[in-house]
């Protein structure tokens, strides 16, 4: 279907799935946000939201691997590569359990310090140590889980990782419920919730593997270190690893500028816009991890011009999903984050900056696809450049200066003018990339005949 079905049918049908799955994910980061505002207060939140982006590295790391590993498994796939097809698997264990004692112990003995680079000071340093030292407990899972969801959706059964995502987040939602409300844990009830859904997530994935129901030979349990498979996985999911850590620099100056120059309400009402921001890209999200088998297993083929289609038809799909929802909250701003704020009326400076924040959503899809189109041509390294860029040549300096000189309102409107740029930036890199691929595709016309 991949290979030789009309792209519209093709993107309909593997994408809602990967949809779904990416907005199920989505919720479990608003989920914990609703409990600690709801149940535990403003503080509380405001605490979670400094740890919030340590507690992403893992996922980081899952991304590095799930991405490099899906992208090395469509493109064999493509090219029906069944000797490394099947030592996939082994090279993604070895990494991960590498990973995972190496990130613990680390994560572990630095919690407090990070969470202080943060800008966590007094309670909110106490609460955001608490919860990120918890979901480090969990990080084998939260590595694992990603990783092994990523390589189901490279094959394209979309459907399966769903399904698993969906597993993990009535967990999560249950769990935290029990231990939030229930048990009274506060924010460590939070942690553990998402730990206990990210243990099911993996569990989830395990057993697809081990039963068969993969479309390659699966071996789940063994442990491989193939030099040149493992280089493939690091260059190809390099990128999704550095909008990780880029993001994570974000976070440190932003919630420095919003520690320094603000109050603790504007810590928190920074959290629950950035947590609502995520939640609509999580369509875009999903379209991604959609794409990229479709990406790679044409360029795999050498279907050069498939793979041009595949990347705007995605583009404004992605657009087309958001579109709704985002004419919702930019109309009303303030019912989306009375969900985590119950008890306040927020002024127009506040419902001002998540307009700001948000205004970008509907030409943001080209970023995120450039980000899955250069892995999945095995080409990490533009990728990983826009991701580096974003962050140390834009971002850094604008929190760094202008927030100071002018107010905290410069974290939002900052934001807004450096995706500007980015983007179109992106569009001019992705129109050189495609004259590449049809040249290649007349090349090798010009040499069949």
């Amino acid at each position: 279907m991949i290979l030789t079905e009309n792209l519209w049918k093709v993107m309909v049908s593997i994408s809602w799935p990967a949809v779904v799955a990416m907005v199920l994910y989505g919720l479990n980061s608003v989920f914990d946000a609703i409990f600690v505002g709801l149940f535990v207060g403003e503080t509380a939140l405001a605490g979670v939201s400094l740890a919030y982006p340590l507690s992403q590295i893992t996922l980081g790391l899952g991304s590095l691997v799930g991405v490099g590993a899906g992208s090395a498994l469509s493109i064999a796939l493509g090219s029906k590569d069944r000797e490394r097809q099947k030592k996939i698997l082994g090279n993604v264990n070895y990494l991960t359990i590498l990973m995972t004692i190496v990130y613990t112990i680390l994560a572990w003995l630095l919690a407090e310090p990070l969470v202080k680079v943060m800008g966590g000071t007094g309670d909110t340093l106490e609460i955001g140590r608490i919860y990120f030292q918890i979901t480090v407990i969990g990080s084998l899972f939260w590595i694992y889980g990603l990783a092994g969801n990523m390589i189901v959706r490279a094959e394209g059964k979309m459907k399966s990782a769903a399904v698993m995502m969906g597993l993990g987040l009535v967990v999560n939602i249950i769990a935290n419920y029990i231990l939030i409300v229930g048990m009274d844990m506060g924010v460590a009830g939070a942690a553990w919730g998402t730990n206990l859904g990210m243990l099911v997530y993996t569990v989830a994935g395990l057993v697809y593997f081990a039963k068969g129901m993969a479309s390659f030979e699966a071996h789940p349990f063994k442990i491989r270190r193939d030099k040149k498979i493992i280089r493939d996985i690091f260059s190809m999911g390099m990128p999704s690893l550095i909008m990780t850590i880029m993001s994570l620099v974000q976070a440190i100056v932003v919630f420095n500028a919003l520690s320094r120059y603000g109050t603790t309400y504007d810590l928190a009402l920074y959290g629950a816009i950035y947590r609502l921001f995520t939640l609509l890209l999580t369509p875009i999200f999903g379209l991604m991890r959609a794409l990229q088998p479709v990406i790679g297993i044409n360029y795999g083929a050498k279907n050069n011009l498939r793979v041009i289609s595949s990347f705007k038809i995605f583009a404004a799909a992605s657009t087309l999903m958001m579109l709704p929802f985002w004419l919702v909250i930019m109309v009303m701003p303030d019912a989306a984050l009375g969900l985590m704020f119950p008890d306040r009326i927020f002024d127009a400076a506040s419902l001002l900056y998540f307009r700001i924040y948000m205004a970008l959503l509907p030409i943001l899809p080209i970023i995120f696809m450039a980000m899955t189109f250069y892995p999945a041509i095995n080409k990490g390294k533009p990728a990983a450049v826009i991701g580096i860029a974003r962050q140390l040549i834009f971002y850094v300096p604008v929190m760094l200066i202008l927030p100071k000189l002018f107010g905290i309102q410069w974290v939002y409107y900052g934001t807004f003018f450096i995706d500007v740029l980015i983007t179109i930036w992106v569009f001019l890199l992705m129109k050189k990339e495609f004259r590449i691929l049809r040249q290649e595709r007349e090349a090798k016309n010009l040499a069949v005949q």
